[in-house]
């Protein structure tokens, strides 16, 4: 996937935690992120996330 290091920043910047998948793909699509992104939201390994450094490891996996 495309999605750079500064577009995973952006996203993760307005987020409360912890937060769930669910949660994730629905913030993103109610926030215009591209279908690569939400592809990305709905593919992460865990249900939730307690913290900014832990969704930021799981999404650089999918990278």
């Amino acid at each position: 996937m495309t999605v750079t290091g500064v577009q995973l920043q952006e996203f993760l910047a307005g987020l409360d935690y912890p937060v769930s998948r669910a949660d994730l793909v629905r913030w993103g699509q109610e926030n215009g992120v591209s279908t690569e992104m939400l592809q990305m939201l709905k593919a992460l390994p865990a249900e939730e996330f307690n913290t900014p450094a832990e969704l930021g490891e799981a999404l650089n996996t999918l990278v």
